[in-house]
């Protein structure tokens, strides 16, 4: 089992002859980097990943989220040495591996492709790198049932892959990276194929797999879902940056900014143009004549940032917002019945909110009182309450 620390690291994607020909007929000397899709454009050439740090603890699950093209396969196929790492420094437990062969770096990955041998039995795929290094055939056969008896495919392991669903070969791939024994673990999108039943059935498994085999564990998904049930932290990144680093409860409760805000929660954090004010010393937030006191956490965090009034985007997530009699006036579009709640999609101020609510105290027919076209009021507690700053899209409270 070990650690892992990276500092500074970097990738950048250079230019072919024939890209750095065109960049350099387009821009002139004074200008030396540009936007473009999002991602940094040097003279180097892209830039995939930026001055990623993280220090990972041993036996940690960590998962890396974020839209596709963010950079977080990129990372991970570094880590696993797949991929150069142009600038940093990368150390699993006290020794550095930039230039340590991936087969050395005693870390074993998951892909989201499965890789699988198809000429193959289940046995032999899993046995396979266990051969390549001469392992005794006795530890060999005992890793190999110890690990199908652990995700349960004892049976499967005379089959061939073309024989297994698509949960059952996710099994496999995973049990060929647990009969290594490695110091890290990595998986890249390892569900992402999977159906939404199954999906959530995979990801009770390998909580239950980390439990049983305790280690290192970095994890790789664009969603959020996975991301918040199965790490101990959460790395979030956009366009190369990292956004937030934390655990899942505390980038739900105090999200740095206005992407983690949005990505991170399903459905999507509402958002305002709101004014923040303050009156008798407290702060509270002004949406069209609607004024909500902020709580007492909040209070103290704008107090000490020394936040002055000003116009700012508030944020609240659809859970929790409510019904009120004396609240904003919207009016519903669609109602979504999901069992236990309804998700209104109401028109207030001009815009799209979407309110989750409760039906666990209601009777059908005020359920069927919320269809569309109906009048309603909403609000909101001073304790859910986001303030960001309107033009860097920075929480106020961080």
């Amino acid at each position: 089992m070990a650690s892992l620390t990276l500092k500074n690291v970097k990738k950048i994607y250079p230019f072919n002859g024939d890209d750095a020909k065109k960049k350099k007929k387009k821009k002139g000397d004074d200008q030396p980097e540009e936007k473009k899709v999002n991602l940094q454009i040097t003279d180097k050439g892209v830039v995939a990943v930026q001055e990623f740090n993280l220090e990972i603890a041993d036996k940690e699950f960590i998962v890396l989220v974020g839209p596709s093209g963010c950079g977080k396969s990129t990372t991970l196929r570094m880590i696993a040495g797949l991929e150069e790492i142009t600038e940093g420094e990368l150390y699993i437990g006290d020794r550095l591996v930039n230039d340590v062969a991936p087969k050395d770096r005693d870390i074993a990955m998951v892909f989201q492709n499965y890789a699988l041998y198809p000429h193959m039995t289940v046995y032999d795929n899993m046995a396979f790198a266990l051969k390549l290094r001469h392992t005794p055939k006795e530890e060999i056969d005992k890793k190999v049932k110890e690990a199908a008896e652990i995700l349960d495919i004892t049976q499967y392991l005379v089959r061939k892959p073309k024989a297994l669903s698509g949960g059952q070969r996710q099994r496999v791939a995973i049990g060929r990276a647990i009969v290594r024994d490695p110091q890290v673990f990595l998986m890249d999108e390892p569900l992402s194929n999977l159906d939404a039943k199954l999906r959530n059935q995979m990801r009770a498994e390998i909580i239950k797999l980390r439990e049983r085999i305790n280690t290192t564990f970095i994890y790789v998904t664009h969603d959020q879902t996975e991301a918040m049930t199965l790490g101990d932290r959460i790395v979030i990144m956009k366009d190369g940056f990292i956004q937030q680093i934390g655990t899942p409860q505390e980038v739900f409760n105090h999200p740095y900014n206005l992407f983690v805000a949005g990505f991170i929660g399903s459905p999507q954090m509402n958002m305002f143009n709101a004014k923040l004010v303050k009156k008798n010393g407290k702060y509270a937030v002004n949406l069209e004549g609607y004024e909500v006191e902020l709580s007492e956490e909040k209070q103290a965090a704008l107090t000490k940032n020394n936040v002055a009034e000003q116009e700012v985007v508030l944020g609240v997530r659809p859970e929790h917002i409510t019904l009120a009699p004396n609240g904003v006036p919207a009016k519903v579009d669609v109602h979504e019945m999901m069992g236990s709640s309804v998700h209104l999609h109401v028109t207030a101020m001009n815009r799209d909110v979407v309110i989750v609510v409760s039906t666990m105290n209601m009777t059908e027919s005020e359920v069927s009182g919320l269809s569309g076209g109906a009048a309603v009021n909403f609000g909101f507690g001073g304790n859910v309450c986001h303030v960001f700053n309107k033009e860097t899209g920075i929480n106020l409270e961080a």
